[in-house]
């Protein structure tokens, strides 16, 4: 049955007639203490979307309005883009300014109208009045403070991404590129394809079972704006917490791992005056902390678009190189565990379609762990998942969101698989887990690594604002009361502890001896959990909840209370079992994701275990040997 309301507007009820004239706060005293037990004055927004006393059927209650109002909107910006032909269409449908253009000519209280018959304002409240499909159960008439057509407007405008934008800011996830022939060093042609391939299609499953759970939980009332949010209203603050502290780790060591990668590439510039390697760490760490004293990614907008023609570039580039001179053994023998003798004197290229044998591995000699490596990695590439939440917040219609999570994956699983197989086709057991690293000329070499310099940055501010701003927010306001990051102290504060940030990751990361094993390591542990196994207890647990109705239960807008007949295991229980042609399969693939990540961490660990170990790579960033002078 259809939330949006019928032909007839009725008056307000008597409980809120009596409100009229008088203070929130006197108002709210009347909830309270049972008085008026009417709809409870809340913010709405950023600041409610976390509010304790908010329950899960009045938070669905609003979501499922709202992705009415939207559908409708879809529906009248169709109207003002259809008879302009193909070309007309297609720019009309990615291009919001004609609908919002036709949507400002209407006044306020038309703003908020979905259809002729569904919002009519009540002449003595000033209010939009809504009726169920029956006449009855008004979705909430309680003053200007429920469904306020200029604030809705406003909360809209912030949401102005389009599918197609969506689609864009995806396949900027195609920056693991550069990993993808090591997968193949690690699992061989026919393992890596078939991996690649699946895991492609569990990346776009995890996808489309976040942006079922986005759908059913937010509304511009409760707005959802990060991962943790859903966990909020379907498992509690407990949970939330967990993915906070987990999100906040994984960020961390990411701009860890990526500052190792990043002092590896200044080494092998610098290897013709042999820079002593700690130098090279230094430089990194010094020119993160520069960039991280903007707090605002708005200022990189036109860098993001940058980095994205760069990776082409380095694209084509590593792909006529590796076809016309073949491998620099240097990067994967001294960074690995391959014979030390193979970086002056190289074996040949040898490719293989099973998994490679141990003599050939760079990583383990224990081919169930090598393989697991390069699953890691292979992870480590699709991990873009943890951003589902924030790109779909920002979309006008979130409705649209599977469109480009399942043509980007197809894009970037084609991608992989090609530029895998290509690259290691030439390369073989010296595709290094960077792979601008193995590419020869010397002039080639250095060309492109100076663009993975520049992205890696890129990505190094990325992943430190996304971090530091969730341990900030989420520990430093909420736990310890410090003043938010858009005040004068906030931005003191933040300049104070971007540094230490960066300190503690430089040790993390000048502390590990094998880049390629520590992002394994990460992969395994962080990423592979946020691509597939949360993204299966989030949806399991909407599922779950939704099978849990009974007959009679929901959100009352009149009174603002939440009617449940019963809680705890049984309701769990009869939940899981109501929806289990859905509940089975998302426990089995959940299970499996986790079942991964232990066998993926595993694998890294033992990785990390031959690195530190006899015959390993020693070459800690400790110490002034720079491992690519000869």
């Amino acid at each position: 049955m259809s939330m949006l309301p019928g032909p007839m507007a009725i008056t307000a009820p008597t409980e809120q007639m009596r409100e009229k004239g008088l203070e929130e706060d006197e108002i709210r005293k009347m909830s309270m203490s049972a008085t008026h037990p009417g709809v409870r004055q809340r913010l709405w927004g950023a600041q409610a979307r976390l509010d304790p006393t908010v329950s899960y059927e009045e938070f669905t209650f609003w979501a499922k309005v709202e992705r009415e109002m939207e559908m409708e909107e879809g529906r009248r910006m169709k109207a003002l883009t259809s008879g302009q032909g193909v070309m007309g269409a297609i720019k009309g449908y990615f291009n919001l300014n004609a609908y919002e253009d036709d949507k400002t000519k209407n006044d306020t209280s038309r703003s908020l109208q979905t259809h002729e018959e569904v919002t009519q304002w009540s002449k003595d409240e000033k209010t939009p009045v809504i009726k169920d499909d029956d006449g009855t159960s008004p979705i909430a008439p309680s003053g200007t403070h429920d469904i306020d057509a200029e604030w809705r407007q406003a909360s809209r405008a912030l949401r102005t991404a389009t599918w197609g934008g969506i689609f864009y800011l995806i396949t900027t996830d195609i920056l693991g590129w550069g990993q993808t022939p090591y997968v193949f060093a690690n699992t061989g042609y026919g393992l890596g394809v078939g991996i690649f391939i699946l895991m492609g299609i569990a990346a776009g499953v995890s996808g489309w079972m976040i942006w079922r759970t986005f759908l059913g939980l937010d509304s511009s009332r409760f707005p959802v704006l990060s991962f943790g949010d859903p966990f909020f209203r379907l498992f509690g603050p407990g949970a939330r917490h967990f993915i906070n502290f987990t999100q906040a780790l994984q960020m961390f060591l990411t701009v860890a791992v990526v500052l190792l990668g990043q002092t590896q590439l200044i080494a092998q510039l610098g290897e013709s005056v042999d820079l002593c390697y700690i130098v090279c760490g230094i430089i990194a760490v010094v020119v993160s902390i520069a960039s991280g004293y903007m707090r605002s990614l708005k200022h990189l907008g036109w860098f993001c678009n940058l980095s994205v023609w760069i990776n082409v570039v380095s694209f084509i580039i590593i792909c006529v190189a590796a076809a016309k001179y073949g491998p620099d053994p240097t990067a994967a023998v001294n960074n690995g565990i391959l014979p030390k003798s193979w970086a002056t004197n190289p074996v040949p290229v040898k490719t293989f379609v099973g998994t490679p044998p141990a003599e050939y591995q760079q990583t383990d000699a224990n081919l169930f762990a090598a393989k697991f490596n390069g699953i890691n990695s292979m992870v480590y590439a699709y991990s873009g998942a943890l951003l589902f939440v924030a790109f779909l917040s920002e979309m006008r219609q979130p409705l649209d969101f599977w469109k480009a999570v399942f043509l980007a994956q197809a894009f970037i699983t084609v991608v992989y698989v090609f530029f895998g197989a290509f690259a290691y086709s030439y390369y073989g057991q010296y595709s290094y887990a960077t792979i601008t690293q193995t590419v020869k000329p010397l002039s080639l070499q250095v060309l492109s690594n100076v663009l993975s310099l520049l992205t890696g940055w890129l990505a190094v501010f990325l992943y430190f604002n996304v971090g530091m701003k969730t341990v900030y927010i989420e520990v430093g306001q909420e736990i310890f009361n410090a003043p938010p990051i858009t005040t004068r102290k906030g931005k003191w504060l933040w300049w104070g502890l971007g540094p230490v940030y960066w300190i503690i990751a430089f040790i993390v990361a000048m502390s590990v001896p094998e880049f390629s094993a520590f992002t394994n390591f990460v992969g395994g542990l962080f990423s592979l959990n946020f691509t597939y196994s949360f993204s299966g207890v989030m949806y399991l647990g909407y599922a779950i909840q939704e099978g849990a109705r009974l007959p009679g239960e929901g959100f009352d807008p009149y009174t603002g209370q939440t009617i449940r007949h019963d809680t705890g295991i049984s309701r769990w229980t009869r939940g899981f079992m109501k929806n289990w042609y859905i509940t089975i399969p998302v426990t089995i693939f959940t299970g499996a994701g986790f079942a991964a990540s232990g066998m993926g961490t595993w694998a890294a660990v033992l990785a990390l275990e031959s690195a530190y170990g006899p015959g390993g790579s020693l070459t800690t960033s400790w110490t002034c040997t720079n491992p690519f002078s000869s």
